[in-house]
């Protein structure tokens, strides 16, 4: 019986462990707040995003704007995207700023 406990017990932690890679607080926030016009890969390929021009995030345009830039535009918005000063904490619009980053590398 303890065996069959210890097993059931790497086998929880293993599930776990691959939930929490699969899932950050980050993205999840971008998954809730910026995907449905950004798309969960940040290439903009949805129709808010097709329709409003907004930029891939995979494009050398958007990765070589400074952290402060990236941040400034989710804080304040631009064009027809929303401001989310007061909505996300600094920590979060930090947290985005690093996820955008992480998309435009894969």
């Amino acid at each position: 019986m303890k065996k069959v406990n210890a097993i059931i017990l790497i086998l929880l932690t293993a599930l776990a462990a691959r939930a929490t890679a699969q899932s950050s607080p980050a993205k999840d926030l971008y998954a809730g707040k910026c995907a449905v016009c950004h798309a969960a890969d940040g290439s903009a390929s949805t129709s808010v995003g097709k329709s409003l021009k907004i930029p891939n995030f995979h494009s050398v345009d958007v990765q070589n704007q400074s952290d402060a830039d990236l941040k400034t535009m989710i804080t304040k918005g631009k064009g027809a995207m929303p401001t989310f000063a007061g909505k996300l904490t600094d920590a979060q619009i930090d947290q985005m700023v690093t996820y955008i980053r992480g998309l435009g590398k894969k």
